[in-house]
This record gives C-alpha cells, sequence and structure tokens, in this order.
C-alpha cells in the first residue's frame, strides 16, 4: 500500500554502512559438537508440533564448518559490515561458570576472518538462545538473570573487544517475549499471564542495561553500543498533517494489553521511564520497580537498531482518532505474508527519530521469497531486489530530510531457520541447499553488490 511514488533521488551519506546479518541457532549448526549444550530453541524444536516439517537448528546452514566459506561470500558481495550473534551455550554451556573454550575459538576465528576480508564484525549478544539449563533456573523471570547476562556479556567482551567494536544487547524483545512468553509460538513455549510477560520484560531491560555498563567498563577498544528492537511502524493512509500525526501516535502507543509495542522497550532505554499509556494499559499487571532500577535500564546508547520489514496503515475516525485501516484487496504480500509497504522505513525511521533523538542503524529489512536454483544453474529472485531497492528509496528520503540513519543492514545473509517456520522461508541474499550445504548467490546479492559499490545508486 503506496501513498506515492517512490522518491526518485537516492542520495546515502558518504559513511553509510552497508551489510547483512545473521543469528547464530539461525544458521550455525554443530549444536550438539565441541561443548556446546541445548538452548531453549534447542529443546522447544524437539517438541513435537511446534516446527514446522519438524526441521531443527542442528545443522541448519552448518556456518561453524564453513565460517570461512560464507566469510569469502560476504567479500564477493562487498559487505562493509556483519551482523551476527553469539551462542549463548555455546561459550557458557550451562549458561554461567565453565567457559567452553572451543567455543570462544570459533568465534575468534570468525572475528579474524572477517576483519582479513575488511568486513566490521557486529556481534549481537541475544538473539533468542537462551541457554536451557538457566531456563529451568526461572529464566527471564527469575531476577537473577540479569547477573548471569552480566557474566555472559563479560566473558565475551574481554575475549573479543580487542577486534569489535560494535555491540548491540538484545534482538527483539517484542518477539522473544511476546511469541515466546506470551503466546507460546516460539520458544521456550510458553502461554504466561500478562504480569509475569511484563515482569520477564522488566528483566530483559535490566539486563540491557547491564550488558551497556560491562561494554563500556571491560573493551579494549572504544565500544559503539545499541540494541535492536522490533521497530513497529505504522503509516498515514493520507498525506494530511492529521492522517501523519495519527499515524505518528499509532506508533508510539501501547494499543493492547499484550508487549506488541515500541514504547514499552524504547522509552525505558531512552527516558528512564514506562510509557503512561503502558502503565495505564497494563495496570496492576505492571511489575514493581525502583527509579535505581529504572536509571539502570537507561543507560546511554549510540544507536538504535530497528528491524522493519512492514507496516500498518493509518487513518482519522471521525472523532479525530486514529484507527488501523485494512489493507486494499490484493495488496503485495511477501512469502510471509507480510504486506509489502515500500514506505515503512521511511514512516518507522521519521517516528522513531523524532520521539528519540538518537542516531538509528537499520538492523533487519528484507523479505521472505519462494527461491529456488533455476535450471541456468542461478537464483532468480526479481521480487527481492524490488522490495529491496523500493526500501532503500524511502530511507534515503528520511535521510534526506535529517534523519540521521548511518546503516543498513540486509536480513539475512543466508538462508537459514527461520524459526517456528523451519527452512520454507527463505530471506537470504545467498540460497543454501540444506541437503548439500551448497551457497548459490542470488541474483540480488549481485544487485546488492552494486548498491554498495555506489553507495546506493
Amino acid at each position: 500500500m503506496i501513498i506515492e511514488q517512490s522518491p526518485s533521488k537516492v542520495n546515502f551519506p558518504s559513511d553509510f554502512l552497508w551489510g547483512a546479518g545473521t543469528s547464530a541457532y539461525q544458521i550455525e549448526g554443530s549444536a550438539k559438537e565441541e561443548g556446546r549444550a541445548a538452548s531453549v530453541w534447542d529443546t522447544f524444536c524437539q517438541t513435537e508440533g511446534k516446527i514446522r516439517y519438524g526441521e531443527t537448528g542442528d545443522v541448519a546452514c552448518d556456518h561453524v564448518k564453513r565460517f570461512r566459506e560464507d566469510v569469502a561470500l560476504m567479500k564477493r558481495i562487498g559487505l562493509q559490515a556483519y551482523r551476527f550473534s553469539v551462542s549463548w551455550s555455546r561459550v557458557l554451556p550451562t549458561g554461567v561458570g565453565e567457559v567452553n573454550e572451543a567455543g570462544l575459538a570459533f568465534y575468534d576465528r570468525l572475528v579474524d576472518a572477517l576483519l582479513e576480508a575488511n568486513i566490521q564484525p557486529w556481534i549481537t549478544l541475544f538473539h533468542w538462545d537462551y541457554p536451557q539449563t538457566l531456563y529451568e533456573q526461572g529464566g527471564w523471570l527469575n531476577p537473577k538473570t540479569v547477573d548471569w547476562f552480566a557474566g555472559y556479556t563479560r566473558l565475551v567482551v574481554e575475549r573479543l573487544s580487542d577486534r569489535v567494536r560494535h555491540w548491540i544487547t538484545l534482538n527483539e524483545p517484542q518477539c522473544f517475549l511476546h511469541f515466546g512468553h506470551g503466546n507460546g509460538t516460539n520458544a521456550p513455549g510458553n502461554e504466561l499471564p500478562l504480569a509475569d510477560q511484563l515482569l520477564a520484560a522488566h528483566h530483559s531491560l535490566l539486563a540491557h542495561g547491564r550488558a551497556v555498563e560491562v561494554i563500556r567498563e571491560r573493551a579494549k577498544s572504544t565500544p559503539i553500543v545499541g540494541w535492536a528492537p522490533v521497530g513497529i511502524a505504522k503509516f498515514p493512509a493520507d498525506v494530511k498533517a492529521a492522517t501523519i500525526e495519527a499515524a505518528k501516535r499509532a506508533t508510539m502507543d501501547v494499543p493492547d494489553r499484550t508487549l506488541w509495542n515500541n514504547t514499552w522497550f524504547n522509552d525505558p532505554v531512552f527516558f528512564g521511564q514506562y510509557p503512561d499509556a503502558g502503565l495505564q494499559r497494563y495496570g496492576k499487571d505492571v511489575p514493581k520497580f525502583t527509579p535505581s532500577e529504572m536509571e539502570a535500564i537507561a543507560q546511554p546508547v549510540d544507536f538504535l537498531g530497528l528491524n522493519i520489514y512492514t507496516a500498518q496503515p493509518v487513518e482519522v475516525d471521525d472523532s479525530g482518532a486514529a484507527r488501523e485501516r485494512p489493507f486494499a484487496v490484493g495488496t503485495p504480500r511477501s512469502a510471509f505474508d507480510w504486506p509489502v509497504v515500500e514506505d515503512s522505513l521511511y514512516w518507522g525511521v521519521r517516528f522513531h527519530a523524532e520521539r528519540y533523538q538518537t542516531p538509528i542503524i537499520i538492523t533487519e529489512n528484507g523479505m521472505a521469497n519462494i527461491d529456488w536454483v533455476a535450471e541456468d544453474g542461478k537464483v532468480h529472485d526479481p521480487q527481492r531486489i524490488d522490495y529491496t531497492r523500493r526500501h532503500l528509496r524511502h530511507l534515503s528520503r528520511a535521510i534526506e530530510e535529517g534523519v540521521d540513519v548511518r546503516g543498513y543492514f540486509h536480513w539475512s545473509l543466508l538462508d537459514n531457520f527461520e524459526w517456528a517456520e523451519g527452512y520454507g522461508k527463505r530471506f537470504g541474499l545467498v540460497h543454501v541447499d540444506f541437503h548439500s550445504q551448497k551457497r548459490t548467490l542470488k541474483n540480488s546479492a549481485y544487485w546488492y553488490r552494486n548498491v554498495i559499490r555506489s553507495n546506493g545508486f
């Protein structure tokens, strides 16, 4: 659903950063090798009926064994940065205590290979794969999780920060809490009362704040630190000022009694307080918290990472209130059935920047497609190219209007394990044959290479 034509002018700053991302459980494989222990996703995948076709991340893209090949592909594409996550239970099998040297050594080798290829490593500390042993001790519901996460952060930072400067604490807390602890469709598969979900959210925010402190205290090179929540975007159904304002209010609202919103997570990080709309909406289910805890959450960060894939249209009703408008019949949709909204990056970035006044990195953007290797040996994915081109044009529009956007990470580098959907949804710039593990650069990878070479042109 598009309210105006894509901007014809494309302009990115000369120091704009171009990258792609992955996460540990989705690509690494070697799930039971070299001392790695189970995460909640390993356990969840063994639960009948939870993952489409019963698939698991046991092998995935076999990245632990094939990382040098994958780094070579990154270099062919011309990536300037690579965002990846560390598997907590690979480096600390029980989540705390004894260190798994073999696990740390893998990340040593990966970071060194990236630097040799002149690719910046961007580390995400938590991308959903919580250690099973700690989950059995309460997980995010246990206040000790703040110290557990701080200890894990300290280990990784002390080992890798001589070569790594860019750090992301948590990826998409809305997802691992709402889907993992609310409706149970993701690991660990819980359907908790709202009060427990909010308690887990509070502990995750405290863990974020403590991790920022640890990174700044322990880093051996000057760190650049942020976090990467979902950027839940609403956009105006027309260009009237009142509709734009309504879409902005809706983007920053707490519209229902779930955790699927922006401000319950970002306001504490940037303002040191929960939003009034959330306090009113959640009422007695809000956990008790202290001013010192909110101060601990609000550690200064260097950027806000936003993961944006789509957006919801908003209109103004007769009373002047914002309300969601249904998508038009026939609206283009990705293979995930997500509506393709090309200006989602413009409105999502603009509204977040206006509220939080901080530099922004697009830490995820991309689309699920139905890709295969054609008879000519190539992977033709014109929809992904068109999707990305349209979104980048609107991102450039935000930059042209003065929004401080400093980088873009395409999701994903590789086709991978797409959580509860198994391997049926392909997001990668690189096609992976999950039987032979053969990698094939898609047409979109060659297109993206030209985007990077020309800095967006």
